[in-house]
């Protein structure tokens, strides 16, 4: 029986050791990450892709990418979380395409206010935003609309650098989803960011534009593969209300 929402987040650790007896259902961990699919993304670009590693052979490489940590070492199997803000033209027209065909064929001239500003955003919005060259444009880009902020509020992450920490924040929420999906069906799971990215890349054969936001350690937990109890700073010291 799955467990509550509550209760998997309350289940979910990570954990450092997996039990070497007990083999996952790989279509249970692909059933995962389709609810990870499901988590809020920016813009609703989704830029991102998940490898589901079950080879050995790549398990044992990916093992030595991890630095050898008992969660790599044990675990059965890994996900690599990875974020594509190259893709952002592709995830753009794909949004477009959706829209389109949302509309059952109405024409142009019946699109209401809302209709129109959907292709606005992903024709124009986007592009202005994601559009750079080696950071100069979002140099520049940044320059103006601080300039523009002094007068009204302006959306000011603009630059190459929060293009990337907004596409990172978007695979962590999906990442989460995925762990929870896991706890939920009593599987435990292990997110590392401890690994040499650059190998991880020459494993998986991503391309340049491709970055590792985390590697995950799938499988089920060793009694003494949770490292001591629970640990979080006093809610009342991280909790303002205002």
């Amino acid at each position: 029986m799955e467990k509550t929402v509550s209760d998997a987040i309350h289940y979910r650790r990570s954990v450092r050791l997996f039990k070497k007896t007990v083999e996952l259902d790989e279509e249970m961990v692909k059933k995962c990450l389709e609810h990870a699919v499901l988590a809020p993304t920016s813009s609703n670009l989704q830029l991102w892709e998940f490898y589901h590693i079950t080879n050995s052979t790549t398990l044992k490489s990916m093992v030595k990418a991890c630095l050898g940590q008992n969660a790599a070492k044990t675990a059965q199997q890994m996900i690599v979380v990875v974020v594509r803000k190259d893709l952002w033209r592709k995830r753009a027209k794909a949004n477009i395409n959706h829209h389109k065909k949302s509309l059952g064929g109405k024409l142009k001239e019946q699109y209401s206010k809302r209709e129109k500003f959907v292709f606005t955003y992903y024709q124009k919005v986007i592009p202005s935003i994601y559009v750079d060259f080696l950071g100069v444009f979002g140099w520049l880009k940044y320059i103006v609309f601080n300039i523009i902020g002094l007068f009204r509020p302006i959306y000011r992450q603009v630059r190459n650098s929060d293009m990337r920490i907004v596409a990172h924040k978007s695979a962590g929420l999906a990442a989460q989803n995925f762990m929870l999906g896991m706890a939920a069906i009593g599987y435990d799971t292990c997110p590392m960011e401890g690994s040499d990215t650059y190998r991880i890349k020459k494993i998986l054969r991503l391309p340049f534009g491709a970055e590792i936001n985390m590697v995950i350690g799938c499988g089920v937990r060793e009694e003494q593969g949770v490292y001591g109890n629970r640990f979080r700073i006093p809610f009342e010291d991280v909790y303002k209300k205002i």
